[in-house]
């Protein structure tokens, strides 16, 4: 479990004035956890970000309490996609709560490898249930059932370690195989054969009276 430093922010505090100083406002909450305004270093979050995603469980100590959380939501800055604000959501030991849990896609697809196909990832993420402390980080689609294009990975078919339920409605598509698209012919315009025999010809006449010599003045 990874942990990070808080300190108690206190309300009205000038939130820009405090990112520039390297620090995130951010609020902890929870069913038995009151809000609490905080704030956290802006360097050690971006290391547990990456670490433990969203499904991953921190640990906060501070002044402001010790609470075991998830990052819930994190508001990032329109223009250079840096975070401006975290909500840290503070669960209750021993009981199972629903989170959203990143897919990674493994194995090959004799579909895509031999048929020339397009792997369609449908879905990126899957809705489960589980004790906070035993949430995976993500969830593996073994796309090597994927043998022809009309074969489908449907949320059922995961393999979901012990204590972890599927929220998810079972008969979703999580992924399938395209057939590879047909080069279709350029179509072109119809020649006239008569306008080209027209033009040839009036092409001649004019030659023709120009190589015409002129009459011998008498």
């Amino acid at each position: 479990m990874v942990t990070l430093d808080i300190k108690t922010r206190a309300k009205g505090e000038d939130n820009d004035a405090l990112r520039k100083t390297g620090f995130l406002p951010s609020v902890v909450y929870g069913k038995k956890t009151p809000s609490t305004a905080v704030s956290i270093s802006m360097k050690d979050f971006m290391k547990v970000w990456k670490e433990a995603g969203e499904s991953g469980v921190v640990s906060l100590k501070g002044d402001a309490g010790n609470f075991d959380v998830l990052i819930h939501e994190v508001s990032c800055d329109p223009v250079s996609d840096k975070p401006i604000h975290v909500d840290f959501y503070a669960f209750e030991k021993g009981k199972k709560i629903e989170v959203d849990v990143p897919l990674e896609f493994v194995g090959v697809s004799p579909a895509v490898k031999d048929l020339g196909g397009s792997l369609v990832k449908v879905m990126h993420e899957i809705k489960i249930s589980a004790d906070p402390m035993h949430i995976p980080h993500s969830v593996e689609v073994d796309i090597s059932a994927l043998v022809t294009f009309e074969s489908q990975v449907l949320a059922s078919d995961l393999k979901l370690p012990a204590n972890v339920d599927l929220v998810e409605n079972p008969e979703a598509v999580v992924a399938s195989a395209a057939a590879p698209k047909e080069d279709e012919p350029e179509e072109t315009a119809p020649v006239d054969l008569s306008a080209i025999e027209v033009e040839k010809k009036g092409k001649v006449e004019e030659e023709g009276s120009a190589e015409t010599p002129a009459p011998e003045a008498k």
